[in-house]
């Protein structure tokens, strides 16, 4: 560095680096107070420029060797979720440690991310983690996981009951989550002209009108009850890929993102009484092409009668 960096900056009319950044009184490092280094001394009188969006539009848009260890990671770890689909589990914990055996099993090379494992009411808590409660005959249970293969992650949410029937009301909201889930993974085609704002806009009104069609209540901040999150988020060599980039962005063909719609119903009086302790979230990875989107999560059944079928 002391001997080839010098004369590399000195004769680059622009230097990318997330080390310092430029503003328009000059170069500013991240820590005002720490004298700067060794490297940041160097560049001091470069044009400087940030790296994090060069790298971001590198990234988003994927290739078709990038495409195809994703479709690989897709469909591992979607057989390993079906995999577990087949059996009765009674803990949180003994289901996470088959999924992270069968991922690698089925092909993965290891387990893309800490898994939520949600039991009845646990998967109320969007981001739970803890994956050690007893899992009860009659509740759903929600299951965020995914495999990585050769760098690259797909992101699956499955939900199914514990028992392998659902009932009535789990039938329900199930099948109205399923029903917007399918129509908003249609719009990823860059034909469409759509972004991932605009297609959460779509997705929590369809939600609405569901929920009001099961009996909800709809007024007031009910949707950011019920609905708290995203409809979807970049996903590639990381679970949240290229962290930062606009979900205002026109999808492009080569896009990859999760459509990821879901209810979560308070034990709370406000709701309809059947509902109450249930979340259900069903997420599939699509890969963003002209006119027809690439589910890359299909081996993951989600159709009701394809999960009941597995216990027959």
């Amino acid at each position: 560095m002391h001997t080839l960096l010098p004369p590399l900056i000195a004769g680059a009319s622009e230097v990318y680096t997330d080390i310092a950044k430029c503003s328009g009184f000059g170069l500013f490092f991240r820590n005002q107070d720490a004298p700067p280094n060794e490297f940041q001394r160097m560049i001091k009188d470069s044009k400087v420029k940030p790296l994090k969006p060069l790298m971001h539009d590198l990234r988003i848009i994927k290739s078709e060797a990038e495409i195809t260890n994703m479709r690989l990671a897709g469909k591992y770890s979607g057989r390993a979720i079906t995999n577990a689909m087949r059996q009765q589990w009674t803990k949180e914990k003994d289901l996470a440690a088959f999924l992270d055996y069968d991922f690698k099993v089925c092909g993965c090379d290891t387990t893309a991310y800490i898994p939520v494992i949600a039991g009845g009411s646990n998967a109320l808590s969007i981001h739970y983690v803890r994956n050690n409660d007893v899992l009860q005959d009659g509740q759903i249970v929600l299951v965020d996981a995914g495999g990585e293969y050769g760098g690259y992650i797909t992101d699956i949410t499955r939900s199914w009951p514990v028992n392998g029937k659902f009932s009535d009301p789990q039938r329900d909201l199930y099948e109205m989550i399923l029903k917007v889930q399918r129509s908003s993974v249609s719009l990823c085609r860059e034909s469409a002209n759509m972004t991932l704002d605009k297609i959460h806009q779509i997705t929590e009104h369809g939600l609405k009108e569901g929920l009001k069609s099961l009996g909800f209540n709809m007024n007031g901040d009910a949707m950011d009850v019920l609905f708290p999150h995203h409809v979807g988020h970049y996903v590639g060599l990381d679970v949240h890929d290229c962290p930062g980039y606009s979900r205002a962005t026109p999808l492009k063909t080569g896009y990859c993102v999760t459509i990821e719609p879901g209810i979560y119903v308070p034990d709370d009086e406000r709701w309809p009484a059947h509902f109450r302790g249930m979340g259900i979230r069903i997420e599939d990875s699509v890969c963003v092409q002209d006119d027809n989107p690439l589910i890359l999560t299909t081996e993951a059944v989600k159709e009701v009668v394809d999960i009941e079928a597995l216990r027959d």
